[in-house]
């Protein structure tokens, strides 16, 4: 069963609270503020590309939420996957100032799929365990 919009909300607040807080504190006393803060993206950015992979879809929220990210055959994501997923869509969301991400949500939320632009992308879905 594919999961919604609130399960996956839940799951990258607790991300971020797990993995983004607690980095970019240490960044920011380890370096300068800007130095720092392109640390903290860095290392985020780079969890969120890799732990999925090595991890079969899953995050730390994600786990925690009981869900996971596969490819549509089942099988779980590979780096490729996860650099459409990320990265591509990413840039896509950035080029046209959020509204994308916006959508996204509203796709996620609405359609009896909850496949958002960047699931399209990357040939993905989240679903329950």
């Amino acid at each position: 069963m594919q999961a919604g919009f609130w399960i996956r909300l839940g799951a990258a607040i607790l991300d971020g609270i797990i993995i983004g807080i607690p980095v970019s504190l240490i960044m920011y006393i380890l370096f300068s503020e800007s130095f720092g803060e392109t640390m903290t993206n860095v290392i985020v950015g780079l969890y969120s590309l890799l732990l999925p992979v090595m991890w079969a879809g899953y995050t730390i929220g994600k786990k925690i939420c009981n869900i996971r990210i596969q490819k549509l055959d089942g099988s779980p994501p590979t780096l490729g996957t996860m650099f459409l997923r990320n990265i591509v869509s990413g840039l896509i969301y950035g080029i046209t100032f959020g509204m994308a991400a916006l959508i996204s949500a509203f796709m996620v939320g609405l359609r009896e799929d909850k496949r958002a632009i960047h699931d399209f992308i990357a040939g993905t879905e989240v679903v329950h365990d």
